[in-house]
């Protein structure tokens, strides 16, 4: 198990970035939290396998609307939670 601190950015507001992200996080059984920042990117913490973290991720990547033009991802320590949040 590991966590990701992740700031993604470029269109990644208004087009459905977070619901994506809540909605596909849950079904992978992942934990944590994404949410809108006030300069235009988009800030997730993400708790579970790599493997499910990384397909997250080519999820938000293959829809239509979302452009990521970069990310940057840090380990951070894992925490005791129970779901995936989208904070609004």
């Amino acid at each position: 198990m590991i966590r990701k601190h992740i700031l993604f950015f470029g269109e990644v507001q208004g087009v459905g970035f977070r619901y994506h992200s809540y909605y596909k996080a849950r079904s992978l059984g992942l934990t944590g939290w994404v949410l809108n920042r006030y300069d235009g990117s988009v800030e997730m913490e993400v708790q579970g396998s790599r493997e499910d973290i990384d397909a997250l991720i080519l999820h938000l990547k293959a829809q239509n609307y979302i452009y990521i033009e970069s990310m940057q991802m840090k380990t951070i320590p894992v925490i005791e939670e129970r779901s995936f949040e989208r904070i609004d």
